[in-house]
């Protein structure tokens, strides 16, 4: 006689044979993924800002790579060599040849920024103003330690050389083989959404590239605009406040206010009109940038708000320090073209299923 069950298909003690607790429970389910996928995200967040520092930097590259290719007729593995050896070339002249000159000025600078508070402070004191001393020493000096970092990192002792040299080599490698990279994210996704995913990075790289283009031109046109107009009234240490402009310029709002601040307190080391003259020389170059140079760039950019980027820099500055401020603004861009593209498509879906069908 056989044992065997007639009915093979008998259900498990675990099978919910109700449809609709079934249905509830595969959204439960799904709940619980997302949650676990945030915890894996949070956990991993500092991994993940330093890969997407590496997008960013192969941008960089590959914006690079694709102007060369308009004027030189050259496979794409010799521009980006070319691109890269020409951005190691600048630093490699930053470092040896200009070196010693930011290195001394690099020195004075926090010396000089803490002089100038205290002037501040008594004059503020001055006014009937009363300022907790010890309170505002203890800022100094935290202001002053971040301040020594960044002139440090510019005289050529590099601040964070492990994230940097991760994003570098992210960056050269995706670079080199963008599509290797994401043919094999799309591999991993179901079939009917791949075509759609690589619609979304090409509009996500495109979006990347003319950003990091427009940021690179506006860091150019601040910085040499800068320590030229310093250098000429003969404010101190021009060369290196218009080196730290150009490069706090790649932090939209949050480094312009920090630049202008620092020019205006190295100015009134020379007077108060030389910091009359310091402070008309942030006005004018950032009337300048915003309303000749970003203009110029702002159609092949992305447009976003001011106020969202602000929010998203303090979010990020607070969790993950100065690289967090350095990429809210492109993780902002790439989220905003992401949402954009599935808006898009799910209005493609629904104008489809509300055509009206041939009889």
């Amino acid at each position: 006689m056989d044992d065997r069950d007639p009915n093979p298909h008998t259900s498990s003690p675990t099978t919910i044979t109700d449809p609709k607790l079934r249905f509830e429970a595969r959204r439960a389910f799904v709940w619980v993924g997302v949650v676990v996928l945030i915890g894996v995200a949070v956990y991993m967040s500092q991994a993940l800002l330093v890969v997407f520092g590496g997008l960013v930097f192969a941008a960089i590259i590959d914006g690079g790579a694709r102007l060369l290719g308009k004027v030189l007729p050259i496979g794409r593995s010799w521009r980006v060599a070319i691109v890269l050896v020409a951005g190691f070339l600048f630093i490699g002249w930053v470092i040896f040849y200009a070196g010693t000159s930011l290195a001394t000025e690099a020195a004075q600078f926090p010396a000089l920024i803490e002089q100038q508070g205290n002037r501040a402070l008594d004059w503020i004191e001055s006014m009937g103003i009363n300022i907790n001393a010890d309170s505002v020493e203890k800022m100094a000096q935290q202001a002053m330690g971040g301040v020594g970092q960044l002139t440090r990192a510019v005289g050529g002792i590099i601040g964070g050389f492990t994230t940097g040299f991760l994003i570098l080599i992210l960056g050269i490698y995706i670079a080199l083989e963008p599509n290797l990279y994401e043919r094999g994210v799309a591999w991993m996704l179901p079939e009917g959404e791949r075509e759609s995913f690589l619609d979304m990075v090409d509009k996500m790289a495109f979006s990347m590239r003319r950003l990091m283009f427009g940021r690179l031109v506006g860091m150019t046109v601040e910085g040499i605009l800068t320590g030229i107009a310093l250098a000429v009234y003969g404010v101190p240490l021009a060369t290196l406040l218009g080196l730290i402009t150009g490069l706090l310029a790649f932090i939209p709002n949050v480094g312009a206010v920090i630049s202008g601040l620092l020019m205006v307190l190295v100015g009134f080391s020379g007077g108060t009109d030389m910091a009359i003259y310091c402070a008309g020389v942030y006005v004018v170059v950032q009337t300048f940038d915003g309303y000749v140079v970003v203009p110029m760039i702002a159609k092949k950019t992305v447009d976003l708000a001011p106020a969202l980027v602000l929010a998203g820099q303090l979010i990020l500055g607070i969790l993950f320090g100065i690289i967090g401020l350095a990429l809210a603004d492109p993780l902002i861009a790439m989220i905003k073209v992401m949402l954009e593209h599935r808006a898009e498509r799910n209005g493609k879906s629904g104008a489809a299923n509300t055509a009206p069908q041939g009889g």
